[in-house]
């Protein structure tokens, strides 16, 4: 792996992980087209480190987020308000247990997980579903703007969110996009649909992570390359802090349309170039 690479590779996934322009579509096009790779010869744990990359992105951004969660938990489960109050007194804590709700579904996908993989090698499958993220996102930025935050969503939201995610997680569909544009469509507000979409994938990335570390010393690591995985580490996280910050921006100022027609563009050359070589 060299450090050039490296260098691509983390910046793809920390700007396409958090952007709604599927990070997936875009390693996989990089993979397929140009033999630019994660998760073969050897560089399975380079995949793992991207995504490490990106954990560490969310975490430093909601920060005080995961923080309150996590006292507010604690004093949820040595108080145990009655029901009226919950929303009121323990509101992180609240969002706490709807992002486990909506991590539960992702349970559906282990069955099919291999199947979900061998999509990954197919251009044309990875160029249709960029195709439909971009519909997703032209349809989510004409939807009646909600005014549903943490205190509004029902348990029924995080659910039908948690679903889409699992959704998702078929190659060349965007995590975000997808999950972001399922909170609209539930009636949350456009802001705190990006925040939730952004803290229920921390579970998510860190489950894969654990998985991929058995699968990575399994294959075995190379060493030789970990100065390049460092870095390549380091890029895909200061990048997502840098996508998150600007979707953060985006919710509150603008609309995704852009990156509809960017998902539209790039999943369409992805077939052409497909067809072409």
């Amino acid at each position: 792996m060299s450090i050039g690479n490296a260098i691509i590779l983390g910046l793809v996934q920390g700007l396409a992980e958090f952007l709604p322009i599927s990070s997936s579509g875009h390693l996989s096009i990089l993979n397929n087209l140009f033999g630019m790779t994660t998760a073969e010869n050897g560089h399975l744990f380079f995949d793992v480190l991207l995504h490490l990359g990106t954990l560490l992105s969310i975490c430093i951004v909601y920060w005080e987020d995961i923080v309150a969660m996590f006292f507010e938990v604690l004093g949820f489960v040595n108080v145990g308000p009655l029901a009226g109050e919950r929303r009121a007194r323990y509101p992180a804590a609240r969002l706490f247990f709807m992002i486990c709700l909506a991590t539960i579904p992702l349970l559906l996908v282990m069955p099919v997980k291999k199947l979900m993989e061998g999509l990954y090698y197919n251009n044309y499958f990875i160029g249709a579903a960029l195709v439909l993220t971009g519909c997703m996102l032209f349809v989510s930025d004409r939807m009646t703007q909600g005014k549903k935050t943490v205190g509004g969503m029902s348990v029924w939201d995080a659910i039908i969110i948690g679903l889409c995610q699992c959704v998702a997680t078929i190659p060349g569909l965007s995590r975000s996009g997808t999950t972001i544009t399922a909170g609209i469509a539930t009636g949350l507000r456009r802001d705190f649909a990006v925040k939730f979409s952004f803290l229920m994938s921390l579970p998510a990335v860190l489950g894969a992570n654990i998985l991929g570390i058995a699968d990575a010393v399994e294959e075995g690591i190379d060493w030789g390359s970990m100065p390049a995985y460092l870095i390549g580490m380091a890029v895909a996280m200061v990048s997502g802090i840098a996508a998150i910050s600007l979707l953060k921006y985006i919710a509150d100022k603008g609309k995704f349309g852009g990156f509809a027609y960017y998902c539209w563009v790039v999943g369409v050359l992805s077939i052409i170039l497909t067809m072409i070589f």
